[in-house]
């Protein structure tokens, strides 16, 4: 994966972890959702995966290839626990 996607990247998993106010407020608006953790998770990897589509596409003019879905994938991997431990309920 480049570098500079990289690095927003790392960025971004720093601001979505430090936004837990925000993304709570969203998944208790909706009042229906049986397991906030897991929707609340799924924004933040929403956030992450659309930065990383998006900055592919501004930084290297193209759509990202297979290869580097696989280390965004792997990037994820990385800071599984640091993601998984933030509590949207």
């Amino acid at each position: 994966m480049d570098g500079n996607i990289q690095k927003v990247l790392e960025e971004k998993i720093r601001e979505s972890t430090s936004k837990i106010n925000e993304i709570t407020t969203l998944v208790n608006s909706l009042e229906q959702t049986k397991n906030p953790n897991v929707f609340g998770q799924g924004i933040v990897i929403g956030r992450l995966y659309n930065s990383f589509y998006y900055q592919s596409r501004r930084i290297l003019k193209r759509n990202p290839t297979e290869q580097e879905f696989s280390e965004f994938i792997q990037l994820l991997k990385k800071h599984k626990n640091e993601l998984l431990e933030i509590s949207f309920s």
